[in-house]
């Protein structure tokens, strides 16, 4: 067994701007595992927010034992980018030695198109506004928001886009009582979900407030261990497999929270299609799926996924699984 891995930058569309700053490119690492002839391909998205960089991820993943497998990949590397590149691309190398789909090792159905959210990155109300009308015809639209101020970008979104459901991300931008004053407002333009309007650590005050509308934990949710803590304060979690540490948890954190009574969202950083790849296998069925990175970017990788009217569709062996 050989892996190899390397990094790769992709260009996006349009600056991406969050309330944590601004990007023009992508920049991911890409890990091949090589055994007995076939290749398996994992990509990851390092994040800062979790102290992770291209260098610090390179290490971790230069440093396991090999061989190893999904089972005790699960303890050789911690929740995160390193162990989700690593844990995809072996079953993407398993389905290639058995001519079987991952969704078949995985016991799950057959795969089909999920309907997915199409970002707008937070921006002036009047260029909000105008990308807003750009994507009118985009059935859900997620509006990156976090600042004091937003109550002018949602009125601009929603002049921009009267029609399309809106989902909104503030990223840990807010506080308790931002979100109080504003979420009257939400479901007055017609919001259909908030995501980590708090800061993670410190949204003790969700308990206490009234949640007019879901509030979904994405910071404050990486896997299960996340769960215990999340009690009374979020109706959703965001599933990405950067945070999960790969599929194999994504899919054991699903079926958990399910259990628990969450509802499921499956979201992603700005990846390209190899990266979304796995993750529309756990957005089957979800409450909102939000897989549309490589929609966000110039450029991606060959074979890339289909996104039509229908949605995000499955991949195809070429690209992965």
């Amino acid at each position: 067994m050989r892996l190899t891995v390397t990094p790769d930058t992709f260009r996006l569309a349009e600056v991406f701007t969050i309330s944590r700053g601004s990007r023009t490119e992508a920049r991911v690492l890409t890990l091949h595992i090589e055994d007995a002839g076939q290749v398996g391909r994992g990509e990851c998205v390092p994040y800062a927010r979790y102290d992770e960089t291209l260098e610090s991820v390179t290490a971790q993943i230069e440093a396991l034992a090999l061989p190893l497998d999904r089972h005790s990949l699960q303890t050789a590397l911690p929740a995160g980018a390193a162990r989700n590149a690593v844990d995809c691309a072996l079953w993407d190398l398993e389905a290639r030695q058995t001519g079987r789909r991952v969704w078949e090792l995985a016991g799950l159905a057959a795969p089909g198109p999920e309907l997915t959210a199409f970002t707008l990155s937070l921006d002036t109300p009047e260029r909000m506004r105008e990308a807003a009308a750009r994507n009118a015809h985009r059935p859900l639209l997620k509006i990156k928001l976090g600042t004091p101020d937003d109550m002018a970008r949602l009125e601009a979104v929603r002049a921009g886009a009267p029609k399309p459901r809106i989902i909104v991300d503030a990223n840990e931008g807010w506080t308790a009582e931002v979100y109080a004053e504003l979420a009257p407002h939400l479901l007055r333009l017609g919001v259909a979900m908030v995501e980590q309007p708090l800061p993670a650590g410190a949204d003790d005050m969700l308990a206490e407030i009234a949640r007019p509308l879901p509030v979904c934990a994405d910071e404050s949710c990486h896997d299960r261990h996340s769960l215990p803590g999340l009690k009374g304060k979020y109706d959703m979690v965001n599933i990405k497999l950067d945070k999960t540490g790969g599929l194999t948890e994504a899919l054991a954190l699903k079926e958990q929270a399910l259990a628990e009574g969450y509802q499921i969202m499956v979201g992603c950083m700005v990846g390209s299609s190899l990266a979304m790849a796995p993750a529309v296998l756990v957005a089957q069925g979800a409450a909102v799926t939000d897989l549309d990175g490589p929609l966000l970017l110039a450029e991606d990788r060959e074979d890339p996924l289909l996104f039509d009217s229908a949605g995000v569709h499955p991949s195809t062996p070429a690209l992965w699984g």
